[in-house]
């Protein structure tokens, strides 16, 4: 169940968004980089588990943001749809710089047959520096679409559950967080590193209860993923089957031929489950972006020792 917080509450950053990716973590996932051509502006892990290879958070040279976050469903099987949820992601921020406004595409992604064949979702979008869109492909119509972002001094959290849904310990707790952890680093007038790493301990922040008598399942934690920020390791790496492993190797090998609906081959809605990416973006006003990405576990879910599955990337928004 991952979380992203939005802030436009530090005094030297326009912008702040910070994510948490859990996943299974036999998934497998690209590390975040500038994407091939002839999409080469944008910016973001994409998920490699399904033909389409969308992605869950990504930024384009332009200024596009994009952060995804699933619907929290009973059953982990539940949560997969006919196509993937990358997709719409994939949409925002691949269209021509200039083609849309947030709200156009807000309001046709919602019209859109496509978005109603997918798991269900919460979508985050627009362009730095400007109101951000919140949508859900549980929305009927515009009256249903919020705006984060639009104002000074604004911290505010999006789960798997509906953006107005203020009941999950994990948004609550990560609103307060977030907001303490900025107004701690601009009193301390620290440098851009000290924030990151301030972030990242909000977003590794694990209050998930322990229920040691029960199986270690993500069926069994699922009613109690709302509660912690982080997600720590629920199963073991033995928990992966290995012909499934053998599978979607075989099946990254081969992206050229995959299908083009996003069709889903091996089964990654089993074994090991927990937090498996944190991403950090920072924006100021004249259009400088920071986005730092921590990979926490490899594809055989050994954990990344800290560091060693960071990436950082810096660039200007063009004109």
């Amino acid at each position: 169940m991952c979380i992203a917080l939005i802030s436009t509450a530090h005094p030297n950053y326009s912008l702040i968004v910070i994510d948490n990716r859990d996943e299974f973590l036999h998934r497998p996932t690209s590390e975040p980089d500038w994407w091939p051509e002839p999409y080469s502006y944008v910016l973001g892990s994409r998920d490699l588990a399904r033909s389409t290879h969308g992605t869950w958070m990504g930024v384009t040279k332009q200024g596009k943001l994009a952060v995804l976050t699933n619907y929290r469903e009973d059953k982990a099987c539940q949560a997969i749809g006919q196509y993937s949820r990358g997709v719409i992601v994939n949409n925002w921020l691949t269209s021509p710089p200039k083609e849309q406004t947030t709200h156009s595409f807000v309001q046709s992604m919602v019209a859109s047959e496509e978005a109603k064949r997918v798991g269900g979702f919460s979508l985050v979008c627009g362009h730095i520096n400007k109101p951000l869109a919140i949508v859900s492909n549980r929305s009927s119509d515009m009256d249903q679409i919020a705006w984060v972002a639009a104002e000074k001094n604004q911290t505010r959290g999006l789960s798997n559950t509906t953006f107005d849904d203020r009941s999950w310990p994990k948004i609550v707790n990560g609103e307060q967080l977030m907001a303490s952890s900025i107004q701690a680093h601009a009193q301390a007038q620290e440098d851009e590193d000290a924030l990151i790493e301030r972030l990242l301990q909000v977003l590794s922040t694990d209050t998930l209860p322990r229920l040691p008598n029960e199986p270690n399942t993500i069926d069994t934690y699922t009613q109690h993923l709302r509660k912690s920020i982080f997600i720590p390791l629920i199963g073991t790496k033995d928990d992966i089957n290995r012909d499934t492993e053998m599978v979607a190797a075989a099946q990254i090998e081969d992206e050229v031929n995959m299908p083009v609906n996003g069709a889903i081959g091996p089964d990654y809605t089993s074994g090991p489950y927990g937090t498996q990416k944190q991403t950090v973006l920072l924006a100021n006003l004249d259009g400088r972006v920071r986005y730092f990405e921590r990979t926490l576990w490899d594809r055989n879910v050994d954990a990344v020792p800290t560091g060693q599955g960071d990436r950082s990337f810096e660039f200007q928004i063009e004109q």
